[in-house]
């Protein structure tokens, strides 16, 4: 967003003599722009403009990468089958780096308004947001991004160790400068405002980010995080699902839903067997949720057959289901009443409890892991609007904790249902879930862990881009970022 924020209304016209010239600076001001921004009012559209975002692409990529669902009918490729285009990180990119302009504009606005809460803020977003960025695609524009006013043009790629350091840095200054006492007034659709609730989430980013560095021994990250955990005083962190990074959408303009039409979310899906049938093996509640029942016609008539999908990577032949598959549940994110409240996950309290199961797994404290992977649970079923945690759940073998990183993860990626790219990226971390193979897929089967450079990259920043593109060994969806290596 331009310093410079164009108002509702629009000038239709200047009526002026042959001597309009005289005081012409002064007569050619817009009073119906906004001269400076104040930090809080840019809040609510990088909030509401990511989050809406990355709920489709969850839907559009993700789903498919991590056989959450599949398109329906699919005659060939597509993404399931690991055909990631040259083309597929292109929104991820103009779209990151659009909000990222904003939270540049917040931060020097706090300075301005002498409002350093809004430089706490700013730097949550800037890490959340370049998070997504540099896992998407490896090294990035970071240090020189967004300076062409400065006459940067064609800034540099910084490596993905360096983002990281930096990152992480920051967001340990913005858990200091939110302890404060300054109060927060701005156009606020997450927190209204609530600046212990900002904080949470600050450190609960910090969390996610110290964990993606795990293979990274010189990082010590489960040490780190171990602190963290252990001070909750100096590190406050979610600790329920009403302090997560959860965005409440009513579908009602300007907070529309997701998606136009119920029927674009609705059609042409088939949720995927192993996501299914990973919730059928846990007698999971989310399936009501998620996803309506499969059917079979027997005797000319339509019968329910429980919860069943497609298998991901399929040949294409459809006839070889003789059954109509689960379908997105419609409710979850576009509600026959508009005006009913869906959730748009940014970080959920759930991914916080499973970090805390890691590291307590990791460092041999399994009584402290079993407590964390309940609560996990627990937070990942009741996060969502009538999701109730039977009081039984536990009691089947497959839910009861059995000590392994395995069902940690796998329980983890259940929770991340509809979080931007989280499933991918924590695949690459860790390997799990096992996800089935079929020969229709692409690269044998190994699923793309990155984009491609936007295609404008190449033309308009060549000699940064071969340095980038030679130093993380090519650009192709084939390549591995630093952290995963």
């Amino acid at each position: 967003m331009k310093k410079k924020i164009i108002a509702i209304f629009t000038l239709v016209s200047l009526m002026a003599a042959s001597s309009c010239t005289k005081n012409f600076e002064e007569l050619n001001v817009d009073p119906n722009r906004i001269d400076k921004v104040t930090p809080g009012s840019l809040i609510t559209p990088t909030i509401y403009g990511m989050s809406t975002y990355f709920t489709v692409r969850s839907y559009d990529f993700t789903w498919q990468l991590m056989q959450v669902g599949i398109p329906n009918p699919s005659v060939a490729l597509g993404i399931h089958r690991y055909d990631v285009q040259e083309g597929a990180g292109n929104g991820t990119w103009n779209n990151c780096y659009k909000y990222l302009r904003n939270v540049r504009e917040m931060e020097a606005a706090s300075v301005t308004y002498n409002q350093p809460a809004y430089k706490a803020v700013a730097i949550t977003l800037r890490a959340y947001i370049t998070g997504i960025l540099t896992d998407s695609f490896g090294d990035i524009p970071f240090s020189e991004a967004l300076q062409a006013e400065d006459k940067i043009t064609q800034p540099k790629f910084d490596t993905q160790e360096e983002i990281y350091t930096s990152l992480i840095k920051q967001l340990e200054e913005a858990n200091t400068i939110y302890s404060g006492t300054e109060v927060m007034s701005g156009n606020d659709l997450l927190y209204n405002n609530v600046k212990a609730n900002w904080r949470k989430f600050n450190n609960s980013l910090l969390m996610r980010m110290i964990l993606r560095l795990s293979k990274k021994a010189e990082f010590k990250s489960y040490e780190k995080l171990a602190a963290i955990i252990a001070d909750p005083v100096k590190y406050p962190v979610f600790t329920s699902n009403t302090e997560a990074a959860i965005v409440k959408v009513n579908g009602v303009a300007p907070y529309d839903y997701a998606w136009g039409r119920r029927q674009d979310y609705v059609n042409f899906t088939a949720m995927g067997s192993f996501f299914v049938d990973m919730l059928n093996d846990l007698e999971d509640p989310r399936r009501a949720l998620f996803m309506t029942k499969a059917s079979r016609i027997v005797n000319d008539k339509s019968e329910s057959i429980g919860y069943k999908g497609f298998t991901a990577g399929h040949s294409g032949d459809i006839t070889q289901f003789d059954f109509n598959p689960s379908t997105p549940n419609g409710d979850l994110m576009y509600p026959s009443a508009v005006g009913t409240f869906i959730n748009e996950i940014i970080m959920s309290y759930a991914e916080v409890e499973f970090i805390k199961a890691e590291v307590a797994l990791k460092t041999g404290d399994l009584a402290a892991a079993k407590v964390a992977y309940e609560k996990g649970v627990t937070a990942a079923v009741t996060q969502w609007p009538n999701g109730v945690m039977p009081a039984n759940y536990f009691v089947n073998q497959k839910a009861a904790f059995n000590g392994t990183f395995e069902q940690i993860m796998n329980q983890k990626y259940l929770a991340l249902f509809f979080c931007d790219y989280q499933q991918w990226f924590e695949y690459r971390r860790t390997g799990f879930p096992v996800l089935p193979k079929t020969e229709f897929m692409l690269h044998n089967g190994e699923m793309p862990t990155r984009f491609m450079y936007h295609n404008d990259v190449r033309r308009f920043n060549p000699a940064n881009y071969k340095i980038a593109a030679d130093r993380i060994g090519g650009d192709n969806v084939m390549t591995k970022v630093w952290w995963e290596k």
